[in-house]
């Protein structure tokens, strides 16, 4: 079975995380099935917009649990394991084309930064994300704490950071996370209409103001990933994340030794 599926509507490809089983959860092998997806997306002159959602109950729920225990296990392995899954999560801003993230049920930690790597985002109302890492002694290195506070703002994202804070769809809009927000059953319209929008539009011109806005809104990018990584090489050989690793393997709350 394929962990990752491509639906074509027409010039909209749809690209789905298919691992309904675990949440969607992005094992090694859903990461490079993805990274396939979206190399070949982006190649494709037939495809004008890149729709990412899951199948199942939710989005994706994040990294996989076998992943983190690894990393706790050996930390060592840390930055080449990010820096795969980093180049993979970038292809969605760098490609010419619109990306947008449809989310459903939640996206937590990992699948969040994945998103937040789109140009767009389009989510249920109920549903939920956030960047939950610092719950089990980590931050968010694939790109949440460099790309978060131009949506959001530098204070909205250090309370979502550093406060693991968990949002629904409205609350998301509310803040500016999300572009647009949509009742559940609603929700695949809503991205339809969005997508049907930017059809409207020049492709020539869409890929060319989206790579201006986005070095206008973060020119020191490139600095603050690997910012991220060099922090979380610390983070990860703490206790709090072998204590938080064991927790989260335990289905527990950490229990955190304060500095």
């Amino acid at each position: 079975m394929s962990l990752v599926l491509v639906e074509d509507r027409d010039a909209v490809r749809h690209v789905v995380l298919n691992r309904p089983e675990k949440r969607n959860a992005l094992s090694a092998a859903v990461v490079e099935e993805l990274g396939v997806a979206l190399r070949g997306a982006a190649a494709e002159p037939s495809v004008r917009i890149v729709v990412l959602r899951g199948t199942g109950a939710m989005f994706s729920s994040g990294i996989d649990r076998a992943d983190l225990a690894a990393l706790a296990a050996d930390p060592t392995k840390l930055r080449e394991y990010r820096e795969a899954i980093l180049t993979i999560w970038n292809l969605c801003e760098d490609m010419a084309k619109p990306t947008i993230a449809q989310i459903h049920g939640a996206c937590l930690g990992g699948a969040a930064e994945l998103a937040l790597a789109c140009d767009m985002r389009v989510m249920a109302a109920e549903a939920v994300i956030g960047l939950v890492e610092t719950r089990v002694g980590l931050i968010p290195d694939l790109g949440g704490c460099s790309r978060l506070p131009a949506l959001v703002g530098l204070a909205r994202a250090k309370e979502l950071i550093m406060a693991s804070k968990v949002v629904d769809g409205t609350e998301a809009e509310r803040i500016g996370l999300v572009n647009r927000v949509a009742p559940a059953d609603a929700l695949d319209a809503a991205t339809g209409q969005l997508s049907a929008e930017l059809l409207a539009c020049s492709p020539v011109a869409v890929g060319l103001a989206k790579q201006v806005l986005n070095a206008a809104a973060r020119p020191a990018l490139a600095g603050t990933l690997q910012q991220e990584v060099a922090a979380q090489e610390l983070c990860a050989t703490s206790e709090d994340f072998r204590e938080g690793a064991r927790a989260f393997a335990q289905r527990r709350a950490p229990e955190f030794i304060g500095r």
